[in-house]
């Protein structure tokens, strides 16, 4: 882990955390920049562990970030990719429970550290703020509905279809407009599709028979992506 230079930092969690920023009193804001920390991982290292007691709120600055869980076996379950410039890890926090996820970074990453005790502080304060995390609460509630959904009923066409949309959502794609800015590894894309790895492999090579993606290693391209929301919708 290695913290950045100072200069520069301030900038960085601003833009960071500019949706939470611009609800800020200036108390507030010069209150929080200065507890606010910007550290940078390196490809793999976790953020936080599983069980772990909460100290911090993250905020993705740059970089990608997988939140998993460890299944049976030992298999993980990638049951999120954190959004850039998104906040994560706070659930257990407010809820005054342990972690019930893994963080890591999947690729070297910049992320925020917000003391908890810090934005416990502003929540309290500022009704604004509270409403926020609310609204992000209740959107990771959602998220997780529909997952259960699409995890548990949809065949592995529609997993993982449903899979490689929600990457493109999230992280976008390079110059092309259909080349996935997210290189995952067989193993990931299996453990965000809820599959074994095999099938994440058969089943890619099959949408690449039938042209609806090309795959160069670990670039994916996006060739048919209404065919993808077809295949995704219908399970």
């Amino acid at each position: 882990m290695v913290v950045l230079g100072k200069e520069t930092e301030k900038e960085q969690i601003i833009q960071a955390i500019k949706e939470l920023w611009e609800l800020l009193t200036q108390e507030q804001r010069l209150f929080l920049i200065n507890q606010t920390s910007l550290k940078k991982f390196k490809k793999n290292e976790f953020i936080y562990h599983e069980n772990d007691i909460p100290k911090y709120l993250f905020c993705l600055a740059k970089g990608k970030v997988k939140i998993f869980k460890e299944g049976i076996g030992g298999r993980s379950q990638i049951v999120r990719m954190a959004r850039p410039e998104g906040f994560f890890g706070y659930r257990a926090g407010f809820a005054n429970d342990r972690y019930s996820t893994s963080a890591s970074a999947f690729e070297t990453v910049t992320v925020c550290q917000i003391p908890l005790s810090i934005i416990m502080k502003i929540i309290h304060e500022n009704n604004d703020v509270a409403i926020y995390f609310i609204r992000q609460l209740a959107n990771l509630l959602r998220h997780a509905d529909e997952q259960t959904v699409n995890l548990t009923q949809k065949h592995i066409r529609g997993r993982l279809a449903e899979a490689l949309l929600r990457l493109k959502d999230k992280y976008g794609t390079e110059d092309d407009g259909k080349t996935l800015s997210i290189n995952l590894s067989r193993e990931d894309l299996a453990n965000l599709s809820n599959m074994t790895t095999s099938n994440a492999i058969r089943t890619l090579s099959a949408f690449a028979t039938e042209s609806l993606l090309a795959i160069n290693g670990r670039h994916i391209t996006l060739l048919e992506e209404g065919k993808l929301h077809k295949i995704s919708k219908n399970g």
